[in-house]
């Protein structure tokens, strides 16, 4: 597969140092390179470091006459980014296996895509939580992330004890559920 004119041209502008084209390279490509690092070990400094090193490599390609693009950009620089970020997580000592056998473990597109569904997934579980309305969103948030008690929840609320919390929670997740499977299947 040829990446398309767009791709080439932007490319090209990368190779003759145009800014538009490096921020439009940056802006369709650096969140899910943030993304993929924080989720694996990463700052959000390892983030910007590993992927200033993958423009640089695109930079010295698209400069290079032989170069010949045969995958969308972001799939070239994603596949970079994760061998980078594998190598240097091998180099710290948090990452066992070899990287040259990674290559065989998931397709980088297929981990691309994978990647992108779930974002697609969070951004939707995120919409159904704004849309769940109060008390329901605080009550699921103070038990799923912040990680509190039935008790310390029934207090928080105002409930007269710990079973209504229980089913007051209970309620609010179907809720949620509902939410996010009726957006969750038009999405599809």
């Amino acid at each position: 597969m040829k990446a398309d004119t767009n791709e080439q041209a932007l490319l090209k502008g990368l190779a003759n140092n145009d800014s538009k084209a490096i921020e439009t390279i940056y802006r369709d490509n650096f969140n899910t390179i943030q993304a993929f690092i924080l989720n694996n070990n990463g700052s959000y400094d390892d983030a910007r470091d590993i992927f200033q090193e993958a423009m640089i490599a695109l930079y010295e390609k698209a400069q290079s006459e032989s170069f010949v693009l045969t995958c969308q950009i972001k799939t070239y620089v994603y596949s970079i980014c994760r061998r980078l970020w594998l190598k240097r997580l091998q180099q710290l000592g948090r990452y066992s296996n070899q990287v040259d056998s990674l290559e065989e473990t998931i397709p980088v597109e297929e981990d691309l895509e994978n990647h992108e569904k779930r974002n697609a997934a969070f951004a939707i579980m995120d919409r159904a939580m704004n849309s769940l309305g109060e008390p329901c969103k605080s009550l699921l948030e103070g038990y799923y992330l912040k990680k509190m008690g039935m008790q310390e929840l029934a207090r928080e609320f105002g409930y007269t004890n710990a079973d209504n919390a229980k089913n007051q929670k209970y309620k609010c997740l179907m809720r949620l559920k509902k939410l996010f499977f009726t957006q969750y299947n038009i999405g599809e």
